[in-house]
């Protein structure tokens, strides 16, 4: 029998907000940044005020503070600044399982995979890895890895079975995560919580079509200030989103992911699209998140509990290098305008990339000037999920009587030139993706310069492969090398970025943990550190990148690694 309960906890009002611009620090910001911010802000300031900001950033060549790296002889934990935070990464939905327990509701998800076997490999994560039942012994994993946070996300339809809180809270859900919680603080392991990565509550999908309706706003923003009043005391650093752009456009454009939506004429997947409306429907889905995000930004700065805590969204971008050298750098402006800018400007500036706005025209929805206001600083941090690269080159001008985010972007993108003659990095025969270090670098980087050096957190970043026919053989699945060196190599490239480029990076997430359900991909891509026996009483078992790991994260441990590991190929 489902324990519902009204809940005791005051719910604060979302009222509007005066248009404010967030404190930026001056040290922190470029020449070009400050021009640039000049440029976009709604506050009428004078040109001379301008002029007084650049005498007062200095001149280009003056030597710029940031993160401070100690010197170490290889490179480890020892390695980065005080305070950066290393940790491992999950989501509610690819592992906690346990669907029917705790008086949880269906999610998108649940109904999707059980819709569509044939697009998610045939499996479903009913069971997932059993993280509900066995969070206690994961988190002695994270332990033995001498890891300090962790990423977590709650799940809607676990809180709120049916979405709303007039329709009951359970009891057993909010307690679950109250447990989890209070296990990994008392482990010394810092949560980061994300409010929603992806499991909508089915109810709310049927009964208005999820994040296609305006209606979704308040009822996310009840659900999202509900977890600030019951975590916020415990919990200080949250992430609304996951992934807005895979969420929207393989959502409702292309349709590989839940709930499946997209036009017949799509390439791959249109036959296999019931419905959707493809270069519309993710534009309306990422507007309503986009005012989703601001409203509960606002309701989180007014929790006293909250005080003191931080909040974000987890962007996926990939870096992109330009395959042709005339109008090169305009390509990957755009392509990452499109992908990263799209709900990364509107956090920043109030509003869409021009460049979004001049091609998609009257099919991207238009904010209204109190929620470009919200909107406008509504991110303490930049979240960013990196896994690979690609080569960019410009597309021909597009059909646009079938239009899509693909022909509005005028960006076609390929781990490998469009003649086949040049890899990006490399990619060993099981890799789910090219491996380019290199690229995350150039991206951090590139945030840096872009949107005026905000505090990024790495919160996702990891090696996927597909072992096949040999997924079961322990001597093959175990020694995954290649994830080893991925990680060596990207956290290289992030200390060059922190140390040499004075990128503000505070916290580095491994995807993942464990291996799990990796969504369209079933449990066939296989990403954690540790190894899950699904045909074996989901036993966890150490890999060697876990072994790495470990011995990579003792404190103070100057590591002994040769030069070629951390320096070649990149």
């Amino acid at each position: 029998m489902c324990v519902y309960y009204n809940g005791d906890i005051s719910l604060l009002p979302i009222d509007s907000i005066n248009n404010s611009v967030p404190l930026i620090v001056l040290k922190r910001l470029t020449r070009n940044t400050l021009v640039r911010l000049y440029k976009r802000s709604t506050m009428k300031i004078p040109l001379l005020g301008l002029l007084l900001l650049l005498s007062l950033v200095g001149s280009p060549t003056r030597a710029e503070e940031g993160p401070v790296c100690p010197k170490t002889e290889t490179l480890s934990r020892a390695s980065f600044p005080e305070g950066f935070m290393f940790g491992t990464a999950t989501a509610s939905y690819q592992v906690e399982g346990a669907v029917n327990e705790g008086c949880r509701g269906p999610s998108l998800w649940d109904l999707y995979t059980k819709k569509f076997p044939h697009r998610v490999k045939n499996h479903n994560a009913d069971e997932a890895v059993d993280f509900y039942h066995r969070y206690k012994e994961d988190i002695k994993l994270m332990k033995k890895l001498n890891t300090d946070a962790f990423r977590l996300s709650i799940a809607w339809p676990r809180i709120f079975p049916h979405g709303r809180m007039e329709k009951g809270i359970s009891k057993e859900g909010v307690q679950f995560y109250h447990d989890l919680i209070d296990e990994l603080l008392k482990n010394d392991i810092t949560p980061l919580v994300t409010v929603f990565h992806w499991d909508m509550p089915a109810d709310l999908e049927d009964e208005y079509g999820g994040f296609l309706s305006e209606r979704v706003v308040p009822d996310f923003v009840e659900y999202a200030n509900f977890t600030f009043h019951e975590y916020g005391g415990k919990v200080k650093n949250w992430i609304t989103f996951n992934e807005p752009w895979v969420f929207s456009r393989s959502g409702y454009d292309t349709g590989k992911k839940a709930p499946g939506r997209c036009s017949p004429y799509i390439k791959d997947f249109g036959h296999l699209c019931q419905d959707g409306r493809s270069g519309f429907e993710a534009y309306v889905v990422s507007h309503n998140l986009l005012v989703s995000h601001a409203e509960a930004v606002d309701a989180f700065r007014k929790c006293e509990k909250c005080k003191g805590g931080k909040i974000g969204i987890a962007h996926s971008p990939a870096w992109f290098e330009p395959e042709d050298v005339e109008g090169g750098q305009r390509t990957v402006d755009r392509v990452l305008d499109f992908i990263m800018g799209w709900h990364l400007d509107p956090t920043t500036y109030g509003d869409y990339p021009q460049s979004m706005k001049d091609a998609v025209g009257a099919r991207l929805p238009k904010f209204t000037k109190a929620q470009k206001a919200k909107l406008k600083g509504s991110a303490d941090f930049v979240g960013i999920n990196y896994y690979s690269s690609f080569y960019a080159k410009a597309s021909e001008k597009p059909d646009y009587r079938q239009p899509s985010w693909a022909t509005d972007s005028l960006v076609e993108f390929e781990p490998k030139t469009v003649d086949g003659s040049v890899k990006i990095g490399s990619q060993p025969s099981t890799a789910k993706m090219a491996v380019y270090a290199a690229g995350l670098r150039k991206l951090v980087k590139y945030i840096k310069d872009r949107y005026g050096n905000p505090e990024i957190i790495i919160t996702e970043n990891g090696y996927g492969e597909d072992l096949g026919d040999k997924d079961t053989d322990h001597s093959v699945a175990l020694n995954d090398h290649n994830r080893k060196y991925y990680h060596q190599r990207h956290l290289l490239a992030l200390h060059q970025a922190i140390c040499e480029d004075k990128v503000n990076v505070t916290s580095y997430f491994v995807w993942s943990l464990m291996d799990n359900f990796e969504w369209q991909d079933g449990y066939t891509a296989r990403f954690g550190l540790y190894y899950i026996d699904f045909k074996n009483n989901l036993t966890r078992m150490e890999k060697e990148s876990a072994k790495w790991f470990t011995e990579f994260l003792k404190p103070g441990l100057k590591q002994k690694s040769s030069k070629s590991t951390f320096s070649e190929e990149l």
